[in-house]
C-alpha cells in the first residue's frame, strides 16, 4: 500500500502541483529538488513510491534512478519517471533502469493517479 511518496522535481511549480494533488488524495509527501537529494531522501525515509523528474541539475533522474535501483535497502521502491520529454527512447531507458512507470508533463491529475494505481496493483 502506497502511503508516502517522494517527489524529486527541480521546478517549483511542478513540485507544488504534484504535492498538492498527492496530498489531496491522502498521500504523505516528501520533497527533493535534484537527483542527489532524491537518492539521499530515499535512503533516509524509504518512501513507498518515488516520482522522479528526469531533467534536473546536480544529478539527473536517470542517474538517480540507477543509484536507487542498485542500492540495497531501497532498490525495491517503485519509481515513476516524470518528464517533459516523452520520447519512446526515454521511456525505454527509464524502464531498463528499473522505473515502474512514466508520465509525460504536463499531466493531469487523473493521469498521475492512474500511473500510481498501476504501480500499486503490481507491487
Amino acid at each position: 500500500m502506497i502511503k508516502t511518496v517522494l517527489i524529486v522535481e527541480d521546478d517549483p511549480t511542478s513540485m507544488i502541483y504534484t504535492a498538492d494533488l498527492l496530498e489531496a488524495w491522502g498521500y504523505e509527501t516528501l520533497r527533493a529538488t535534484d537527483g542527489a537529494q532524491g537518492v539521499a531522501a530515499a535512503k533516509k525515509y524509504k518512501p513507498d513510491l518515488i516520482l522522479m523528474d528526469i531533467m534536473m541539475p546536480v544529478m539527473d533522474g536517470y542517474a538517480a534512478c540507477n543509484a536507487i535501483k542498485t542500492t540495497p535497502g531501497i532498490s525495491d521502491i517503485p519509481m515513476i519517471m516524470l518528464t517533459a520529454v516523452g520520447y519512446e527512447l526515454n521511456k525505454l531507458l527509464a524502464s531498463q533502469l528499473g522505473a515502474s512507470g512514466f508520465v509525460t508533463k504536463p499531466f493531469k491529475g487523473d493521469q498521475l493517479l492512474a500511473a500510481i494505481n498501476q504501480v500499486q496493483t503490481t507491487t
